[in-house]
């Protein structure tokens, strides 16, 4: 039995803007094992969000294989890709996509409001989700009354709060300082210890390197794919360079 829970062949994505053809990804191929933490890494206009938007069923790919946890997902229709996001997927994006006018279990709890397999919220699993990141103290309070880091490490509860078969986590530092970034990936860093499948999307080196992999893009391409050898650790009692 396969532990992939991400296989494409030939992935790519096409814009067509009144007929002119722009290739945002150009037939890339790999896998992702369930457990690991992997860094897309690239320059602005790389492809990598476009890369992330397809592996996170925002987007559908121009052609290629998307194979999902065993399942080729080229002729879903959008209801079942739909599903495969709320069930299977978490995002954290960079703008943190918080409601502002709403409390922080509010929203984390978004995310089994809309699973229709959920009938009664289970108050615990969001405490749970909100203790994972260390904000069940904040419960209460508005998102717009949070920090930067705050608001991102809520945001990273409601990822998790479905369990979810991989977290994507789209530049999740790049509106915040150095520290509370540093944060944000010793949280990232502890929920793949924990055995979750992150996948990180950025374009800093710097925070590239927390993860165990790194594929790095160029103009639409995968111009390398290694393990990171030095990798950097965000956990308290270890190295930070």
């Amino acid at each position: 039995m396969s532990s992939s829970i991400i296989q494409v062949k030939n992935l790519q994505k096409t814009y067509d803007s009144d007929g002119v053809l722009t290739p945002a990804v150009k037939g890339v191929s790999f896998g992702i094992e369930k457990g690991e933490f992997v860094s897309i890494m690239g320059p602005s206009g790389s492809g990598k969000s476009t890369l992330m938007q397809m592996l996170g069923f925002l987007d559908r790919p121009s052609g290629g294989e998307y194979i999902f946890d065993g399942t080729n997902t080229e002729n879903f229709s959008d209801d079942q890709l739909a599903t495969i996001r709320n069930e299977k997927i978490g995002f954290v994006f960079q703008t943190f996509n918080l409601l502002p006018k709403t409390t922080v279990f509010e929203n984390v709890e978004l995310p089994l409001m809309y699973d229709p397999h959920i009938s009664k919220i289970n108050e615990e699993q969001v405490l749970d989700a909100l203790k994972s990141v260390g904000m069940d103290h904040r419960k209460d309070y508005f998102s717009n009354q949070l920090s930067g880091g705050e608001r991102q490490r809520v945001a990273i509860a409601r990822a998790l709060v479905n369990n979810p078969s991989v977290i994507f986590a789209d530049e999740p530092t790049g509106n915040l300082d150095s520290k509370s970034g540093t944060q944000v990936m010793k949280i990232l860093q502890a929920l793949n210890d924990a055995g979750n499948t992150i996948v990180l999307v950025t374009h800093e080196t710097f925070t590239a390197e927390h993860g165990k992999r790194m594929i790095q893009m160029k103009d639409g391409e995968i111009v390398s794919d290694q393990k990171i050898t030095n990798r950097r650790f965000a956990t308290d009692g270890e190295l930070l360079k």
